[in-house]
């Protein structure tokens, strides 16, 4: 009879234990609401006539064709074929020495990114002193990074950046380094939605981890 009656208490101590346990959190839960921007096998949502492709692991990468020097070949940058107006934006990225390229963000026109959409500049700037806008974190022509947080060429560096109205900050590597109000600068009247894209500077860049989590406005 004991023996009996220590099973029941088990398998009600037991069932009490599973109610307790959550169900298994969704993917979307889980990543916090991001969403991967590259599908691991194409550039499928993305347009460009630039040597873009994917390699293993989901790794955007750019191999230049020969010939190709500079950076206005706007029609080689990669974009999304949508719009975005406010997100988090979180990605890791390297270089090659001297290497060179650029987060664009509310992009209006495709052909016109720097002139249309706001830049985080993306350079081999290591071990430099007295960065400004136009070195690695800076937000080109508006203002450098607080402190210089690039790794030498080589070396994989994380993104995240937050934009939404006109407030933008970035972090790199772990650290933040912008801190701004965009309604305050030369770019106020700069759109509040736009494509998103990589910069084709004609030097090796790889990109992995593109992730992006949409902030929706309150109704």
């Amino acid at each position: 009879m004991r023996s009996r009656s220590l099973l029941r208490l088990l398998s009600v101590a037991v069932a009490g234990l599973a109610a307790v346990v959550p169900a298994a959190l969704s993917e979307e839960e889980e990543t916090g609401g991001f969403v991967e921007m590259f599908n691991g096998k194409d550039l499928t949502g993305w347009k460009t006539t630039g040597s873009w492709m994917i390699e293993e692991g989901n790794i955007l990468t750019l191999k230049p064709r020969p010939g190709e020097t500079g950076w206005k070949r706007f029609g080689d940058y990669i974009m999304t074929e949508r719009k975005y107006g406010d997100f988090v934006l979180e990605l890791d990225f390297k270089f090659e020495n001297t290497g060179n390229s650029g987060v664009f963000m509310r992009v209006a026109d495709p052909m016109s990114p720097v002139d249309t959409g706001f830049e985080v500049q993306i350079l081999d700037t290591f071990g430099k002193e007295n960065v400004g806008h136009h070195d690695c974190g800076g937000v080109i022509k508006t203002q450098g990074p607080s402190k210089n947080m690039v790794k030498p060429a080589g070396e994989w560096n994380h993104y995240r950046i937050s934009l939404i109205g006109s407030q933008l900050d970035v972090e790199l590597n772990g650290e933040a380094i912008i801190d701004l109000d965009l309604s305050k600068t030369g770019l106020k009247d700069r759109p509040a939605e736009g494509f998103i894209g990589f910069q084709d500077e004609a030097k090796r860049v790889w990109y992995r981890n593109v992730r992006i989590k949409e902030i929706k406005k309150a109704e």
